[in-house]
């Protein structure tokens, strides 16, 4: 039961290396992947070679599928990595140049410099809508306060990202740009009714779906107006009949970190990945708390016996994330140190990231893929 359960969750771990106990925890209990935070990296051959101990703990997994190896890079102020790996502007820059190529190079350009050392999954792009000033959570993260701007870019960073191998994952469904809470800190509450998202914060979403984008990240926001009772991440309204019924995403729903204090304020601990996958979360995050995960684990599973969740369903979506990850991670293994060290910080990257930032991109860089 534990390797069902396990490979519905995504953990964080504790820095440079794995520790034993964290070693025996993936493997036992067939933990899908691992999340990097500023603790996990130091500079290029120390982060290859973290990637390279996480992957090879598959060779010891039933189905022996590869990890998930996750990190939060979008450019501007949300980037783990930093020098020598190319430093990116915030999207904002990408939407005042407001060129779909250079956002495709942007993407791709970034994830390459990430499959170079093992990172297969980016918790980006941010498609949120930046359509309150006072948001100061989303910002310049965002690409544009227009919906069709955003749009146009999230396909093109999308189909970046997957042409180097690595999964993008739009964020934050279904918007977090007219929040003035920050859901780290407590639950924001919006009044947005579905005809305000579907003209507004869904019409990114709605594009990046027709761009393969096979994960979604939920954001932890109550819209009282929607579903007066459970937060997105928690509610069945919003990843059940919205998402799948109405928009009819196909692809893989990820939360956002279960530990956040929107949903960690207001509901108990062991209650939150059990509702969440009552309402139709595929992947549970997991990112700073290493009690909570083995925690998670142990309520699924009396959630099982109690008749709280179908064990079926969690079968079902056993074999989908299996399925995704052998279609999308062809070469889970990073490259070899000297091959990675002539992608991290090459050249033309500075070169396409400064003319991003500086609104004027050389044509030579843009050269169609």
């Amino acid at each position: 039961m534990k390797q069902l359960i396990g490979q519905h969750i995504l953990i964080g771990v504790s820095g440079h290396s794995l520790t034993a106990w964290e070693k025996k925890f993936i493997v036992e209990n067939n933990i899908s992947g691992v999340v990097l935070f500023g603790r996990n990296v130091a500079e290029p051959k120390q982060i290859r070679d973290l990637c390279a101990e996480i992957q090879s703990l598959r060779h010891q997994t039933v189905e022996k599928t590869p990890l998930y190896i996750g990190i939060d890079m979008e450019g501007g102020r949300v980037a783990r990595l930093k020098a020598p790996f190319t430093q990116w502007p915030p999207l904002k820059k990408l939407g005042d140049l407001d060129s779909p190529t250079a956002s495709f190079h942007f993407s791709q350009a970034m994830g390459t410099e990430l499959k170079a050392v093992g990172i297969n999954l980016d918790f980006a792009p941010c498609i949120d809508v930046f359509s309150n000033p006072k948001n100061t959570v989303i910002g310049d993260r965002a690409v544009s306060t227009h919906p069709e701007i955003v749009a146009k870019h999230a396909s093109a960073l999308i189909r970046g990202y997957l042409k180097a191998e690595v999964i993008p994952c739009g964020k934050h469904f279904p918007g977090h740009g007219d929040t003035v809470i920050d859901s780290h800190e407590d639950l924001p509450v919006e009044h947005a009714t579905l005809q305000r998202l579907n003209e507004v914060e869904l019409v990114p979403f709605k594009k990046a779906f027709k761009s393969r984008m096979d994960l979604l990240m939920t954001a932890h926001i109550r819209f009282s107006e929607i579903d007066p009772e459970w937060p997105v991440t928690l509610s069945e309204v919003f990843l059940k009949k919205i998402l799948r019924e109405e928009l009819r995403y196909k692809g893989l729903i990820i939360t956002d970190d279960l530990d956040m204090k929107a949903l960690a304020k207001h509901y108990d601990k062991a209650f939150i990945p059990v509702r969440a996958l009552q309402a139709g979360a595929d992947l549970l995050l997991y990112c700073n708390e290493p009690e909570s995960p083995p925690k998670a684990i142990e309520g699924i599973q009396k959630a099982i016996a109690d008749g709280q969740l179908k064990k079926a369903d969690l079968e079902n979506t056993y074999k989908k994330i299996l399925t995704m990850k052998r279609e999308n991670i062809p070469h889970p293994d990073p490259i070899s140190f000297e091959a990675a060290m002539k992608l991290i910080g090459h050249a033309d990257h500075s070169k396409l990231s400064q003319g991003i930032a500086n609104g004027s991109v050389p044509a030579g860089l843009l050269a169609t893929t």
